[in-house]
C-alpha cells in the first residue's frame, strides 16, 4: 500500500469512533473472467514478446468502500485487494477528505471533494471539475479532487465556484491542472439550465451549456455543449512505420474543440425504461489519424517479420505504444449509446450498446442485479466488437464478465 494511506485510516478511524460520527460503507466480493483481444496493436505485441503488454487477468476482488463524517468533516476511503492471474494486490486511496461549513449564507468546502457536473449519462462534456469516467461496470467511489468550492442555493438558483488543484503541479494535465471553474444552474418549472465557465492553467478558457426538460411523465430530454479555446488530448509525432527509441505518443495541446451531446429518456407505467444519447467529441482523433494510426501498425507488423527473433522486441514495444491512442475522452468522435432497463421489484435487468458510427465498433453490456435490504448481488457480460479494422474491436479486451456480492452498513 501506498506509503498515505496509514495517515488515512488513521483518520478515519479517529472520525469514526467520535461521538457524533456517522460512518457508512460497503464491502464487496466479485469475481471476473477476462478474454484477451487478438487483434489490436497490444495482442500484435504480446504475440512477438510475451508480456510486452500485460493485462489484467480472470480473478476475485475485494473492496471496501468506508465513508465517516463527524460536524464539518467528511473523510472517505476506498481499500482493494485483487488475484487476477497473478500474484495478489492491495491498494488503497483516500477519495475525499474535506472541511465544509457556511458564512453569509454561502457554502464553503476545502479539501478533497468529489465534484460532479453536466446531465449526460455515458458521456458529459461539462463535467470539468471531477471528469470521471464513465459507464463503469459496477458502481465504484469516485475519487475527489483538490479544491476549494464555495455555493450558493436558492429556490430556484444555484452557483458554485471551485478552484480545483490549487496547489500547482509540474506536467499536470486534463483533469490534475489547476483551474478555475463556475456553474449556474436555474430552474425554470420543468426546465433545468446549466452554465459553465472554466479556466485553466494549461487549457485557458472554455464555456458550456447545458439543459434537461421533463417533457411528460415518462419523458425527459437532455442536452450539453461545450467549446474549449484550447485542449489537450493524445497526439501522435511520427506515424511512420519506421521503429523508434521513444514512443510517438504525447499529450499535446489542441486548438479549439467542441463537444456535444443530445439525449432522451423514456419511462412506462411498468418502470421500463429506454435511454438513448448521440454525442461529437472534438477531442477524439480524426478519422484521417486513425487510419494513420492503422497504417503505422500494419507496417510496425511487416517489419518485425522480417527481424529476427531477438530483435522483434523493439518492435513489440513500438506496437504496445500504440495502446496510447486509447487514451482520450472517446475513441470515435461520433458515438451512439442506447440502454434498455426494466425496474421489477428487487430485480433490474439492463442491456446497452455503445456504437461507433465511423467504423462499426461496438461495446455491449448486459447485466442483472438483485436489490434487498442490505445486499446487493450483480452479475454481468460486457463484449467489445465489431469489424476487424473498427477502433474498439483493437481494445485489449474482447470480453468480460463478472458477478458480485455487496453488502452495505
Amino acid at each position: 500500500m501506498k506509503t498515505a494511506i496509514p495517515s488515512s485510516l488513521l483518520a478515519l478511524a479517529l472520525l469514526a469512533g467520535s461521538a457524533h460520527a456517522e460512518l457508512t460503507g460497503q464491502l464487496r466480493g466479485q469475481w471476473q473472467e477476462r478474454s484477451a483481444a487478438t487483434l489490436g496493436p497490444l495482442a500484435a505485441a504480446n504475440s512477438l514478446q510475451a508480456g510486452t503488454a500485460p493485462q489484467a487477468g480472470s480473478g476475485a476482488l475485494l473492496d471496501a468502500e468506508l465513508r465517516a463524517s463527524a460536524g464539518p468533516l467528511t473523510a472517505a476511503l476506498s481499500l482493494q485487494h485483487s488475484r487476477l492471474s497473478g500474484p495478489p494486490r492491495s491498494s488503497a486511496a483516500l477519495q475525499e477528505l474535506y472541511l465544509s461549513g457556511e458564512a453569509l449564507g454561502w457554502q464553503f468546502s476545502a479539501g478533497r471533494k468529489l465534484v460532479a457536473w453536466d446531465v449526460g449519462y455515458a458521456f458529459r462534456p461539462n463535467d470539468v471539475v471531477a471528469q470521471e469516467e464513465r459507464r463503469t461496470l459496477l458502481s465504484n467511489m469516485p475519487r475527489g479532487r483538490p479544491l476549494l468550492q464555495a455555493e450558493y442555493f436558492s429556490a430556484e438558483t444555484a452557483w458554485s465556484l471551485v478552484w480545483v488543484n490549487p496547489a500547482p503541479r509540474q506536467d499536470a494535465h486534463f483533469g490534475d491542472e489547476q483551474a478555475l471553474a463556475l456553474r449556474v444552474y436555474q430552474r425554470r418549472g420543468a426546465l433545468d439550465l446549466h452554465g459553465f465557465a472554466r479556466l485553466g492553467a494549461h487549457t485557458h478558457e472554455s464555456l458550456g451549456a447545458a439543459a434537461a426538460w421533463v417533457a411528460s411523465d415518462s419523458v425527459e430530454l437532455h442536452a450539453s455543449w461545450h467549446y474549449a479555446r484550447r485542449n489537450e488530448g493524445w497526439r501522435s509525432r511520427n506515424d511512420t512505420a519506421a521503429l523508434l527509441p521513444a514512443s510517438p505518443w504525447q499529450i499535446e495541446a489542441l486548438g479549439r474543440r467542441q463537444q456535444a451531446l443530445l439525449g432522451a429518456s423514456w419511462t412506462g407505467e411498468n418502470r421500463l425504461s429506454l435511454m438513448a444519447e448521440a454525442w461529437w467529441d472534438g477531442n477524439a482523433l480524426s478519422a484521417a489519424q486513425w487510419r494513420d494510426w492503422a497504417s503505422r501498425n500494419t507496417g510496425l507488423r511487416a517489419i518485425a517479420s522480417q527481424l529476427p527473433a531477438p530483435l522483434q522486441v523493439a518492435a513489440a514495444g513500438n506496437l504496445g505504444w500504440q495502446a496510447q491512442a486509447f487514451g482520450n475522452s472517446s475513441l470515435r468522435r461520433r458515438n451512439v449509446f442506447v440502454r434498455l432497463a426494466w425496474d421489477h421489484e428487487a430485480w433490474q435487468p439492463a442491456l446497452d450498446l455503445l456504437y461507433t458510427p465511423e467504423d462499426g465498433g461496438r461495446i455491449v453490456t448486459a447485466s442483472l442485479a438483485w436489490t434487498g435490504n442490505r445486499w446487493r448481488i450483480d452479475a454481468g457480460l460486457r463484449s467489445w466488437g465489431g469489424p476487424a479494422a473498427s477502433v474498439i474491436a483493437q481494445l485489449p479486451q474482447r470480453r468480460l464478465a463478472y458477478l458480485a456480492s455487496s453488502w452495505s452498513f
